[in-house]
């Protein structure tokens, strides 16, 4: 009886081994299932970088005050008979950790 126990219980092992471990585990579609989550999520972040590009190639196309920004912030172009002013903030000085004064023996 013994040994029939023993066999009945290494057979039932036998057959949850690929359950749990084998090529269509639990394990394997648990890591299938956060590889598909971080895949959505980056599919997400590119449709909405697409979706924004998409709108900015649209303004150029169509919108002369697209290209009069990119103009003016990248390029530094001005109107006719415009006047440019640039203001220059004087730096600030790094300030610096005061030091306790030394001991003098």
């Amino acid at each position: 009886m013994r040994l029939l126990t023993l066999t009945l219980a290494l057979l039932i092992a036998a057959l949850q081994y690929p359950l749990w471990l084998g090529k269509g585990s639990w394990l394997k579609a648990w890591e299938v299932d956060q590889e598909l989550a971080k895949q959505n999520d980056e599919n997400a972040r590119l449709k909405a970088r697409n979706a924004s590009l998409d709108a900015e190639v649209k303004d150029l196309k169509t919108g002369y005050e697209a290209i009069e920004e990119r103009a003016r912030s990248e390029l530094g172009m001005v109107k006719q008979d415009e006047i440019f002013f640039q203001v220059l903030e004087e730096p600030k000085p790094a300030t610096t950790a005061a030091k306790p004064p030394a001991k003098s023996n």
